[in-house]
């Protein structure tokens, strides 16, 4: 049912159009327009106003057919925006892969997912298939810490749960876990002096950093958790004691209480290094996005499986380490797991986009539809309460 090569000029088409993080104004744009022309009522939230960004999210709705009404309603999300280099992307097709010039990313990450996702919805109004509420949410910002989801006006998504088209496995791979992560930025101040003449009138603040870091286990931590320093930065010159250094680091982990323990043993190295050295320390701890935790039992990892193995895969369950716009929305309660799109080696100039993946993706995203309408609203009321 899937047309390839119609989805192959969406997806070209779309990877065409500029839309590095903050820039999402034109493809943003495009996709209002498509999706208006389906049929669906499409909505661009007032996200950008606290984003920064140059456009908002969007919430396209496909209202019911006539009798499914009642039908759970199901949403399938994926992000408008790309990493840099992604200003004219030349894409082509390869030896059964689409792929850039060599010059930018391709941008696969996630415009295959957003094309996938219009070359379904073009399937079942072609089919004629019956459905229930389809929501298609497409995000700005996720490239930038997941922007986009953290402030989209989460009360116009009104499908009951939902699939994140938009992680690297191959089809057929289901995110049932993904980790949380905090932010933790910490300026340090010290003692200005100058380093030849009176070097022990000052306060070093990149020694506190460096003591407080020397503490630290880095890396993986354990098998649900890992800390990173991502950026230092400080000082004037190098016959100054340096006054001020900033650090950022990260905290990701599947456990809740791990990622609270290892960010306040974080920030305590930090504050025992300073009043052991004679300084001070301000402290702000953000979280970037919340963990998910979903098992077989679960109707969105159920769903999931049944259109995998309908399209001809194996369902493989992994955890991420990494965050998507799924965990931002299943904190909203919407129960929703991110799947695999098959592309490859994303974020870097030799990304490139297998058509078979492609296609599948597609037909998964069918599929999906297909058993949605097999879900009784009793039992989603059930997953609700126990999520």
């Amino acid at each position: 049912m899937v047309h390839v090569q119609r989805l192959i000029d969406e997806f070209v088409g779309l990877v065409k159009i500029d839309s590095e993080s903050g820039n999402e104004r034109a493809v943003c744009d495009c996709l209002k327009k498509k999706l208006s022309d389906l049929g669906l009522e499409v909505i661009e939230d007032r996200s950008a106003a606290l984003t920064g960004h140059n456009a908002g999210n969007l919430i396209a709705t496909l209202h019911p057919c006539d009798g499914t009404e009642k039908i759970p309603g199901i949403y399938f999300t994926s992000h408008m925006d790309t990493v840099s280099p992604g200003v004219k992307i030349k894409p082509s097709v390869q030896d059964g892969y689409i792929v850039s010039d060599g010059t930018t990313v391709l941008g696969s990450d996630d415009k295959a997912g957003i094309a996938a996702i219009i070359e379904a919805v073009r399937v079942i109004q072609e089919e004629k298939m019956e459905h229930g509420l389809i929501q298609l949410v497409f995000t700005i910002g996720e490239e930038s810490g997941l922007v986009g989801s953290r402030h989209i006006e989460h009360s116009l998504i009104q499908a009951d749960y939902g699939f994140a088209i938009d992680s690297n496995g191959p089809v057929g791979e289901i995110i049932t876990s993904a980790v949380a992560q905090n932010k933790i930025v910490v300026k340090i101040k010290g003692k200005a002096a100058h380093a030849g003449l009176n070097p022990e009138n000052g306060v070093s603040a990149v020694q506190i950093a460096s003591r407080a870091i020397s503490r630290m286990k880095l890396g993986r931590i354990d098998h649900e958790t890992t800390a990173n320093i991502g950026i230092i930065h400080g000082g004037t010159a190098i016959n100054i004691i340096p006054e001020g250094v900033e650090v950022s680091a990260g905290i990701r982990s599947h456990s809740d209480e791990k990622l609270d323990y290892y960010t306040n043993q974080l920030v305590e190295n930090f504050q025992q290094a300073a009043r052991e050295l004679g300084g001070s320390v301000e402290v702000e701890v953000t979280q970037l996005y919340p963990g998910y935790h979903y098992t077989e039992s679960d109707l969105v990892v159920k769903q999931a499986v049944a259109a995998i193995k309908k399209i001809g895969r194996q369902p493989v369950f992994r955890a991420s380490g990494g965050g998507s716009d799924a965990n931002v929305l299943s904190s909203y309660g919407i129960p929703t797991v991110n799947l695999g799109v098959g592309y490859e080696n994303i974020h870097t100039i030799n990304e490139r986009m297998p058509i078979i993946e492609l296609r599948k993706t597609a037909e998964m995203i069918v599929a999906l539809i297909e058993e949605s309408i097999k879900v009784q609203p009793s039992v989603m009321e059930k997953e609700l309460v126990h999520a």
